[in-house]
């Protein structure tokens, strides 16, 4: 019995969301560490942007100031030191 083609588009929706939740291969242990560390401290970062749009005291407001400014040194040096890393060769 044929399919409908609202069911085929289920399907292909779910084996997207397979492909997509899958781990990513090739990914070395500090690489996957440095990208899930990188993750934290988005997310950190975008938490202390949303408490600033909130606070109303000078020295709260100059707390988070601080605190995503060194967010944004740390994001800047996860990705330096990304970039510095030997890309591997392909022989071929």
């Amino acid at each position: 019995m044929a399919r409908g083609w609202e069911s085929k588009s289920v399907e292909s929706q779910q084996e997207s969301a397979d492909r997509s939740t899958k781990p990513q291969k090739g990914l070395t242990p500090e690489e996957s560490a440095r990208k899930a560390e990188r993750a934290t401290l988005a997310l950190a970062r975008t938490r202390a942007l949303a408490d600033l749009q909130h606070a109303c005291a000078a020295a709260h407001r100059s707390m988070l100031e601080q605190a995503i400014a060194d967010l944004d040194r740390r994001i800047a040096a996860l990705e330096t030191s990304n970039s510095q890393l030997p890309t591997p060769r392909k022989d071929g």
